[in-house]
């Protein structure tokens, strides 16, 4: 009797060959749509609708089952204010984290396991070897930065069947296989709400007022709409013209001011080091070991070594850093190998 897997179909091109692929390797496949977020936002309409039908093309095709899973209670409680609410005390989350954490990795997997299944897959670009997470064969579109956090009992029951190829051979199989989706266009903005900015969604969930921007010399050079929007490293869209460009290397919620230099080279911008918290690990990292450390997705990763403190972890590099954000993820790896990582304080 064939195993039998639940698989994660967003009705985007990835997760339509993932289910494809897991059709021909002989598995008994069973298709689930997560249904996260159906609220329209800033005037645009949330695109549920649209991928529902786009999945159900897919599994009617592959002639496999689609469930309808609700998370949207669950969604808006783990992720969405959770990013809202990091945004607002002036961090930069990173909201896939937290949903590959408690919604695909937690909730989507315990539900599916209840009614079944063996095994549990999604469209990830990333791979797991003997319950150990590694990066995707394509280092471009690679997101186990993104999955680093997902909890060690569902990684023995995950699969990844995208991950073992580069994102153009995806493109082709979806083509050889006649999938619906695949011309499909991979999706923009936001992850949960569709082709919405990221300043529009944040500006329907908290209140703001202008204030400051101030260069590294105590000077105002403008004004920002909100200094929760702004992210450490950002150079486009402060709205301050003439001379040289401006980035941002700081900002301070409670004055409510941001703070931006001119020198990419600034010590102020480029560290050496950062402190992490609220950590994760695959494996045991060895003090004196050179890793490879990525601070933000599709970042070139950098060398650097990890001293373990009692409820923290810091990373010295062996050059340094731009634009290390508060609230984003950093992740250590071992070649391909994810060792861990933590949240940036």
């Amino acid at each position: 009797m064939s195993q039998v897997v639940f698989v994660g179909l967003s009705g985007g091109v990835d997760s339509s060959v993932a289910a494809a692929l897991l059709k021909v390797q002989g598995y008994h496949v069973t298709a689930v749509f997560m249904k996260n977020w159906t609220a329209d936002v800033a005037g645009n309409k949330c695109p549920w609708e649209e991928d529902l039908a786009s999945a159900r093309a897919v599994a009617a095709h592959l002639h496999i089952p689609l469930k309808i899973y609700d998370f949207q209670k669950e969604y808006r409680a783990k992720v969405a204010d959770y990013m809202v609410d990091a945004y607002r005390r002036g961090l930069t989350p990173n909201p896939d984290v937290m949903c590959n954490q408690e919604i695909k990795f937690r909730t989507f997997y315990d539900m599916c396991r209840s009614e079944g299944a063996d095994f549990v897959a999604t469209g990830h670009y990333a791979r797991m070897h003997d319950g150990q997470l590694l990066r995707g064969v394509d280092r471009n579109k690679d997101q186990s930065y993104f999955l680093y956090r997902m909890p060690h009992d569902a990684a023995e029951h995950a699969l990844f069947p995208v991950g073992e190829y580069e994102k153009s051979e995806i493109r082709r199989l979806a083509e050889r296989f006649d999938l619906p989706t695949a011309k499909r266009p991979d999706s923009q903005g936001l992850c949960f709400v569709g082709n919405v900015s990221l300043k529009d969604f944040l500006h329907e969930f908290i209140d703001y007022k202008p204030g400051d921007i101030v260069d590294d010399q105590g000077h105002k050079v403008g004004q920002h709409d909100g200094a929760f929007f702004y992210t450490i490293g950002q150079r486009h869209g402060l709205g301050v013209g003439g001379g040289k460009p401006y980035f941002v290397y700081d900002k301070d919620m409670a004055k409510n001011e941001v703070y931006v230099t001119t020198d990419p080279d600034s010590a102020l911008l480029n560290k050496d080091r950062l402190m992490a918290a609220d950590e994760y690990w695959w494996q045991a990292v060895e003090a004196d070991k050179v890793y490879d450390v990525q601070v933000r997705y599709r970042s070139t990763p950098v060398e650097g070594r990890i001293m373990r403190h009692s409820d923290k972890f810091e990373v010295v590099f062996s050059q340094t850093e731009r634009a290390i954000a508060p609230g984003q993820s950093v992740v250590i790896y071992d070649g391909d190998v994810v060792i861990g990582g933590g949240i940036i304080q």
